[in-house]
């Protein structure tokens, strides 16, 4: 070979090992995997940040700037770790589970929302069963509730807690699996009323992807307005409300507290903001006569204010045989614990 050839050659050889080079710093650059810092914090504000703080559990998520509560099992270094994801249905069990902490040990110190430290969502994923109960938690950081699934299918569970230290709360999400006959729930036909156990609760509102909105339940019993609504976890009402599809989980309250001794209603009215157009399933609580009632809809939020309100539709059983007297067919329950079964 000529020098001018072997010159030529090596000069050759030497582009090729700067391109690679130049490629594999680009590649570096971009890769999620292999450019990721591992020092940097779980949660950032460009990413996972929180708008300004609003009232209620699970509040604040941005759609843009981050991912909604209930749909991470973890988020800012803390776990929802259940004992077990699968359960019989129809079965009394004990419902079990621990709040991991950045140091990977059970969480023991809360900080209190609402009366609790800790409110915990169960619903099916078909966005029907639901339950809010209270569970209560050992000296090792172990969360326990009795609880009876009474259909089969996939259930979410929602562990709404803020943990001493943090300046905000969180909501972590989880799947648990409940052998037997799935059957899924449709929704019903538009309407503005849910009615159960004598109660007529109505929704009026035009909310707005995107924008504040504001939602009044008025409730009636056996066609006069209620006056008399007791205060239940420290408000008149407890409004969640989750996306069709993905769970996506927002908790709101009333703007007025209620103290020990006072009365509400008929009306309660609330602020909250649906992040994108689509169907969202309302869950409100409330507390009349000293039992806890639960009036369910489903409200389909467009982006233009047309809005259409509909209410769900109950669970059925795993098996006919499993209705029980006096509970509405599906609608799990948490023998033991203070709160009454919630009406449908």
């Amino acid at each position: 070979m000529s020098r001018a050839a072997a010159l030529r050659l090596g000069a050759f050889a030497g582009a090729l090992a700067l391109a690679f080079g130049a490629a594999f710093a680009v590649g570096s650059a971009v890769d999620p995997i292999a450019a990721a810092d591992t020092t940097a914090p779980a949660h950032n504000e460009e990413m996972g940040g929180m708008e300004e703080p609003a009232a209620g559990h699970g509040a604040g998520h941005s759609e843009s700037g981050g991912q909604l509560p209930g749909l991470s099992v973890s988020e800012a270094g803390y776990t929802l770790t259940p004992a077990t994801t699968f359960y019989q249905p129809g079965a009394k069990t004990e419902l079990r589970f621990t709040i991991q902490g950045p140091d990977g040990k059970p969480v023991t110190q809360y900080t209190e929302t609402h009366e609790k430290d800790l409110h915990l969502i169960v619903v099916r994923r078909d966005l029907s069963g639901f339950h809010h109960v209270h569970p209560t938690r050992d000296a090792s950081g172990t969360w326990s509730i009795p609880f009876t699934f009474t259909a089969g299918g996939t259930w979410r569970l929602f562990a709404d807690f803020q943990p001493a230290g943090l300046d905000r709360t969180l909501t972590l999400g989880t799947d648990v699996n409940v052998s037997g006959l799935y059957i899924p729930v449709p929704l019903s036909e538009p309407a503005s009323v849910y009615s159960f156990d004598g109660y007529d609760v109505t929704l009026a509102g035009n909310p707005v992807a995107g924008k504040e909105s504001e939602l009044t339940f008025t409730i009636s019993r056996g066609g006069k307005p209620v006056t008399d609504l007791q205060p239940y976890l420290g408000a008149f009402g407890h409004l969640v409300s989750l996306r069709s599809g993905d769970l996506a989980y927002l908790h709101t309250h009333p703007s007025q507290d209620a103290k020990p001794g006072m009365k509400g209603g008929p009306q309660i009215t609330f602020g909250t903001t649906f992040p994108t157009a689509g169907t969202y399933s309302l869950f409100l609580d409330f507390q009349h006569a000293g039992a806890v009632h639960t009036a369910e809809f489903t409200v389909q939020v467009g982006a233009d204010g047309k809005t259409q309100i509909v209410p769900p539709t109950s669970l059925p059983s795993a098996e006919p045989s499993m209705k029980q007297s006096g509970q509405p067919s599906g609608q799990p329950s948490a023998p033991g614990h203070e709160e009454t079964p919630h009406g449908h």
